[in-house]
């Protein structure tokens, strides 16, 4: 799984969990600084990755459009890029798991 983590979260992140999210990007490094949370959501969704954020906008698209694309929503507050990654390092079983009752998607609404 490969993570796009939002403007919030720093891009050394992607560097620094490479080894378990390969292709993992930030938002800032795409040229989406300024791009609104529909347009992140389709790049998302159109390559495959998943959402990391602290922001509830886009859990709340999750809960209301389905998936894909998987939102990771933080709810730790600002804390250090180390500890950010310590949290994903921990949880990334989970993170890669399908979540129970996930519900997929039926058309794209975003379209």
């Amino acid at each position: 799984m490969k993570l796009l983590f939002d403007q919030n979260l720093s891009f050394k992140l992607c560097q620094a969990l490479a080894d378990l999210f390969p292709g993992s990007s930030q938002v800032r490094l795409l040229g989406l600084a300024e791009a609104d949370d529909a347009v992140l959501w389709q790049r998302a969704k159109a390559n495959a990755f998943a959402l990391v954020t602290q922001d509830s906008d886009f859990a709340d698209m999750a809960a209301l459009y389905g998936t894909p694309p998987k939102v990771i929503w933080l709810r730790c507050g600002n804390q250090p890029t180390h500890v950010i990654e310590k949290l994903l390092r921990d949880h990334a079983r989970q993170t890669t798991s399908p979540r129970p009752g996930a519900r997929k998607a039926p058309a794209d609404p975003l379209s």
